[in-house]
């Protein structure tokens, strides 16, 4: 289970061509482009957002003994 020669690369290619023709080809390329682009935008931002008050943070963080050192 090696890398697809070139030979069964173009044929894909050909195959795809065929399937959905070479006006919606660059259509197809460019929603690809834009969802890897989101995924890896997706995947490094933050999980989540921390919304709660400066002066409430600190006081959870006094609280759990994770003082500002």
């Amino acid at each position: 289970m090696g890398l697809p020669s070139m030979s069964e690369i173009l044929i894909v290619l050909v195959v795809i061509l065929v399937l959905f023709g070479s006006k919606k080809l660059p259509e197809i390329g460019s929603g690809l482009g834009r969802a890897i682009k989101n995924f890896k935008k997706a995947t490094t931002e933050p999980d989540e957002i921390d919304i709660t008050p400066q002066a409430q943070r600190r006081k959870h963080k006094a609280d759990a003994g994770e003082g500002d050192a």
